[in-house]
């Protein structure tokens, strides 16, 4: 068989093309993104200096300045 990649734009579109793929009893499976593993990694190690102190912490107020 053929197997077809499906990228709704709204969420009413995902939630109709779920429905109709039901009602038609093809089997189907659904998948997140996932993001690039070195860049979760980063994101990771930025967390965790934040929580052992490193970082520049900058207040909201002065983000514009």
């Amino acid at each position: 068989m053929e197997t077809l990649i499906v990228q709704p734009k709204t969420k009413e579109q995902l939630i109709a093309l779920k429905a109709f793929i039901k009602a038609m009893k093809i089997d189907f499976k659904s998948e997140k993104e996932s993001y690039d593993p070195a860049f979760v990694e980063k994101i990771e190690q930025g967390r965790e200096d934040i929580k052992n102190g490193k970082g520049v912490k900058i207040a909201v107020k002065d983000l514009w300045k």
